[in-house]
């Protein structure tokens, strides 16, 4: 009952408390709101941001699976690419050691001789040393010859000067010009002066009648023209052609005996064109390099005869193969052992 009356009796304070609060509360009702709309926002905000991530996660995931599913085909094409270019390089290079060995084998037995090129070698070798000996030789020959010929004709010379000179050679009275009285002995040439002999006088002629002025067969004087005593020769004919249309006799007798120049239509044969392809297909043999097809498991070689090649002129020629070489020259190391 007390709390009744008690109750009664604040109805005024709290109908005031009422009012009061219920305008408090009208007056914050726009902030409220609007710090709930606030706080929805952000709460929204931070949902919608974690739902992004994890949708990124996930499909950062499959992207990482995806991607390596096709970088491990990727690679697994790229190893399998490299295995057959890395499979077919070793059989390219067993292929090429296969065909070099075959073709060295080849050559070998059915072009070249090894040990017969050897042997030649060898022998043009010592052939090229005689030959430069022999050279040297003959050049040290020449080299003395042609010195003494040079001291034979520089003697020659200095004997015709001395002849020449031979009035010079001193007397018993008069020393001559390369006999000095100031030196002590006798100059060189004085010496070849008194060795030498001098020259013979000239022929002139001691007859008479070529004294008197008569013409005689062997005067250099025109037949039938006298000359006085001591009259002077007349000079002879030049020897230069004289000016004119004139021509030498041996000039006009090779004009006569001149023999016939037909001209290159008449020289030309009318089947020359023909001989010239005849004599064209039978060189062309020599632009072949290999004439009959590659049988290396035929025996079409063993019915050809053995052609001479360009070093088979000389004395040093290659062996057939088969005599002594290879494993030929020691058959008693390839014999079994004896039990």
């Amino acid at each position: 009952m007390a709390s009744l009356v008690r109750l009664q009796n604040e109805i005024e304070r709290i109908k005031e408390e009422y009012f009061t609060r219920n305008r408090i509360a009208e007056e914050n009702r726009q902030r409220e709101n609007e710090a709930a709309i606030l706080i929805q926002s952000w709460f929204r905000g931070c949902q919608v941001r974690s739902y992004l991530s994890h949708l990124h996660r996930k499909a950062t995931i499959i992207q990482k699976i995806w991607r390596g599913f096709t970088a491990r085909a990727h690679f697994r094409q790229m190893v399998k690419a490299a295995y057959f270019i890395m499979k077919m390089n070793f059989y390219h290079e067993m292929s090429v050691r296969i065909q070099q060995r075959w073709r060295g084998y080849c050559v070998r037995k059915y072009s070249h001789n090894y040990y017969a090129r050897k042997r030649y070698m060898e022998g043009l070798a010592r052939k090229n040393k005689q030959i430069r000996r022999d050279l040297e030789e003959f050049s040290e020959f020449q080299r003395r010859e042609r010195e003494r010929m040079a001291m034979e004709r520089e003697e020659q010379e200095k004997n015709v000067q001395a002849q020449r000179m031979h009035f010079l050679l001193s007397t018993k009275q008069c020393p001559g010009v390369f006999n000095s009285p100031f030196r002590p002995g006798p100059d060189e040439m004085e010496l070849r002066l008194r060795r030498t002999k001098p020259l013979p006088p000239r022929n002139i002629p001691r007859d008479r009648a070529s004294l008197l002025g008569n013409t005689s067969p062997s005067s250099p004087s025109f037949p039938g023209v006298p000359r006085a005593f001591g009259a002077k020769p007349l000079p002879p004919i030049p020897s230069k052609k004289p000016q004119g249309p004139f021509r030498g006799p041996a000039e006009v007798w090779a004009q006569r005996q001149r023999g016939l120049e037909p001209s290159l239509r008449v020289q030309t044969s009318i089947s020359d064109l023909e001989q010239a392809q005849d004599q064209l297909r039978s060189g062309e043999w020599r632009n072949h390099t290999m004439e009959t097809m590659f049988q290396p498991f035929s025996k079409a070689h063993q019915n050809r005869s053995y052609e001479r090649m360009l070093h088979t002129s000389s004395s040093f020629q290659p062996v057939p193969y088969g005599t002594k070489h290879f494993r030929e020259e020691h058959q008693e190391n390839l014999q079994g052992k004896q039990s």
